[in-house]
């Protein structure tokens, strides 16, 4: 009997399925008993493995296979082995992109319009994925896959991201019966932010040993893929697959960046006027498409100085070895793929990016990301002294948004201007060697993020169901592609789509689009308002693939239907109200992690607290406060850090080194300040104490700390400046000091050798002016929004 015939009687509308009812007899003994086991769910006969591959931040014109500069052949095989769509898109924006995808529905209809550090109370804009939108891991699972997601996951709250939980947003909670990753918009690729399921895990080597995240998420999904498939050989799985590449930061291994030395000397007009040509000769772009031209807020190559050519070129140089070394990863995955005993019917989606290029390195590229966002910009001077160190571990590197225009070419604009194609068209290729005959093929049609869980169901003879966990489900909004897996000129799969991001704000219908850009990335801490006076666009995108002609003033009456047709989508689709507001947005009060207090200044910890965000974390920045502590040195060699927040681009430890208490203060790697006491520790139990009192005067300023040990003070120290918004990527933790290393007087993670009693901090008044408190949301702002 096959699977279809033993399964058929399952009701796969209702997720879970119901459990059949006993068929057996129960007697008076087993003698006169018949047994039968449970009917477990299985999915229909056929049903192939799924694996969706998701990068981050990758420009329609940046792999080679859709003609772009950084080689990427590992990508061009699969295409040869499947299908290449160049009219895919996404939402132009991470999260609301990764919501679209694992749900099926557009980003506001699964509560993400925006992104979790901009969330409001609106249904539309909480980033709390309702229920009602189950994913495509639940809807898999309840119908009898293995499930897996790997890498970036952007779709849990920070509120939700601490041990606080609550859980339900988590991978797992989501339907993914395995996760290995980080949360958020980004992480250090040799010093991440990892959690398996949800316990906080380190990596098992250093980068010294040669530790890459990139290559350590490969060997797991690669182990999860075989030792599924070795016990259980006819189950098909879902592999969700999500490296944090090629967002910043932009940590390329050496062998890697260093291939690419002199590539990018032309600068970025020449090199995307040779993307453009490579395109036109690849077929990627159709024979008459023009090459957008290059727009004010990007200065000509030829007009930079000497120093900056070079700094910039070197900043690509790094960028393309990031990207290069993902696509080696990304191939080893795919090898072990093809070594798997079904693999002629594993169906590969492999998306060149959640968004276009981003430009959110700014003007001018920086090798410590945080620094720039809390206000304190790069120094040519200084950037050029770690010209040869950009993408090592020490720094955080962006390439100037230049290079991002460079790498949405044909197109105008950038990632989170959802408005224009070059934040919302990315590269796509589909590979399925059981059903896809004419590889190595484009397909044209006008496609969405929002089609792949449809696809998924449709090709594994999967309804959508109609409730799940007893919640009643919101229809998919995407529709199934599976028509131009066999036949390039298929219908139009899609007639008509909106984008809205940020107010930045477009609908395409039968091949025409209208478009109004209306914020600028780098520039979210301005809310121009005024929605009636933004310029609208028009486009006719079957004649004009790269939005190169407007046709507004010709053709007035087109243009007001789409308008109108915008709004009546926006009112389906649950896009209203729009907001602008950067720094408005970012101070909407947020739920308080585990439902704690927000205006809580004293805090408890014990022994193992350990990586806990810095959203959740007490804030001590731009006020006075008082750490304290209860340890236990032992009679030998006690050492190691006692509480310590940050990393390596800003933070602060205090820790016992050589039998003595130390304080360390990073202000972006520019300053440091490294007190040590006067006195040792005792053997035994002991109370030691940080004590920052605060200038005031505004934000970021200095301070005099003081060290104590048993009630004496054991030394005291000025720190000029400190940090006003975020420490970083890094975290906060008792006992150890994980991730990049604050200081370097010791080697990560620096465990304490004693035993902690207790932590206690105490944080001061917040007393700032209207204008402090604006400007800490403008830095907020600026490092949420890099953080996508």
């Amino acid at each position: 009997m096959g699977r279809e015939q033993r399964t058929e009687q399952f009701d796969r509308t209702k997720l879970p399925m119901p459990q059949h009812p006993f068929g057996g007899k129960i007697g008076t003994t087993y003698q006169d008993s018949q047994a039968e086991w449970p009917k477990l769910p299985a999915p229909p006969d056929g049903a192939p493995n799924v694996v969706i591959i998701l990068l981050d931040d990758v420009g329609f014109g940046q792999v080679s296979t859709f003609g772009g500069p950084v080689p990427t052949p590992h990508l061009d095989q699969l295409a040869a082995r499947g299908l290449r769509y160049n009219r895919f898109h996404t939402t132009a924006i991470c999260g609301p992109s990764r919501a679209a995808l694992i749900t099926g529905r557009n980003h506001h209809n699964a509560g993400a319009g925006f992104l979790a550090e901009w969330a409001t109370g609106f249904p539309s804009y909480n980033n709390m994925i309702p229920r009602s939108v189950a994913t495509v891991g639940s809807i898999l699972k309840y119908n009898g896959y293995a499930t897996s997601w790997f890498g970036k996951n952007h779709n849990t709250p920070d509120w939700e991201s601490s041990v606080a939980g609550p859980f339900d947003r988590w991978p797992q909670g989501l339907g993914f019966d395995h996760f290995y990753g980080f949360i958020g918009g980004e992480t250090h690729q040799y010093y991440p932010v990892l959690f398996e399921n949800t316990t906080a895990v380190e990596p098992a080597r250093s980068p010294e040993e040669g530790y890459h995240l990139m290559t350590d998420m490969t060997d797991k999904a690669i182990n999860w893929l075989r030792y599924n498939k070795s016990v259980a050989p006819q189950k098909p799985v879902l592999l969700y697959f999500a490296p944090g590449a090629a967002h910043a930061p932009h940590h390329a291994p050496k062998e890697w960046r260093e291939k690419f030395k002199g590539q990018f000397d032309a600068g970025w007009d020449t090199v995307r006027q040779a993307t453009y040509e490579r395109q036109l000769k690849l077929g990627i772009i159709p024979k008459d498409t023009k090459l957008t031209p290059r727009p004010e807020w990007v200065k000509p190559w030829d007009s930079l100085t000497s120093d900056e050519k070079r700094l910039y070129a070197r900043f690509m140089e790094n960028f393309a070895g990031y990207l290069a070394f993902t696509d080696a990863e990304c191939g080893r995955l795919i090898d072990a793929i093809w070594e798997l005993p079904d693999a002629h019917n594993t169906l590969i989606f492999y998306i060149v990016g959640d968004n276009g290029a981003s430009s959110e390195g700014g003007m001018t590229g920086t090798v410590n990301e945080v620094m720039n966002l809390n206000g304190v910009q790069s120094r040519l001077e200084d950037n050029l002294k770690m010209l040869d160190r950009i993408g090592d571990l020490d720094t955080e590197p962006h390439y100037p948004l230049g290079w991002a225009w460079a790498g949405n070419a044909p197109f105008q604009w950038v990632k989170q201007v959802a408005s224009h194609l070059g934040g919302s068209r990315n590269p796509m290729v589909v590979s399925w060697p059981a059903r896809i005959k004419g590889v190595g093929t484009i397909r044209d049609q006008f496609t969405h993020l929002i089609d792949i869980v449809p696809t998924i169901l449709d090709v594994a003879k999967l309804p959508a169901p109609g409730s799940v966990e007893g919640i009643e489900q919101k229809p998919m909004d995407g529709v199934s592609i599976a028509s131009t897996f066999d036949d390039p000129h298929a219908r139009p799969v899609r007639q008509r789509q909106y984008f809205e991001v940020f107010t930045n704000r477009a609908i395409y219908d039968s091949g025409w689009i209208a478009c109004a850009q209306h914020t600028l990335p780098w520039r979210q801490d301005l809310a121009p308002g005024h929605w009636e006076n933004d310029k609208w666009e028009l486009y006719n995108l079957d004649e004009d693939f790269s939005e190169a002609n407007d046709l507004a003033a010709k053709h007035p009456g087109k243009l007001a239907e789409l308008k109108k047709l915008f709004d009546e989508e926006a009112k389906k689709r649950n896009v209203y109200p729009l907001d602008d507001r950067g720094a408005g947005r970012l101070a909407v009060p947020k739920p308080s992690p585990g439902g704690s207090d927000p205006k809580r200044t004293n805090f408890t910890y014990y022994a193992g607290a350990s990586r806990l965000p810095e959203t959740a974390a007490p804030n001590t920045k731009n006020r006075s406060h008082r750490i304290s502590a209860v340890i236990n040195m032992p009679a030998k060699g006690g050492e190691g850090v006692i509480l310590a927040a940050g990393g390596a681009s800003a933070g602060y430890s205090l820790y016992v080194q050589n039998g003595k208490l130390a304080y360390h203060y990073n202000w972006f790697d520019r300053e440091r300040t490294n007190l040590v006491s006067s006195i040792a520790l005792p053997t035994g139990k002991s109370t030691v104490v940080m004590e920052f009192a605060y200038d005031g005067g505004g934000l970021g300023k200095g301070g005099e700390v003081v060290i104590g040990i048993n009630g004496k003070a054991a030394g005291r120290a000025r720190i000029e400046h400190t940090v006003a918004g975020r420490f970083g990527i890094d975290t906060f933790g008792v006992g150890s000091d994980t991730g990049s290393p604050v200081t370097d007087t010791y080697k990560p993670p620096f465990s304490f050798t004693g035993t902690i009693d207790r932590i206690d901090v105490a944080l001061g008044p917040l007393n700032l002016s209207p204008e402090d408190e604006a400007k800490l949301h403008q830095m907020h702002t600026a490092f949420a929004g890099a953080h996508e």
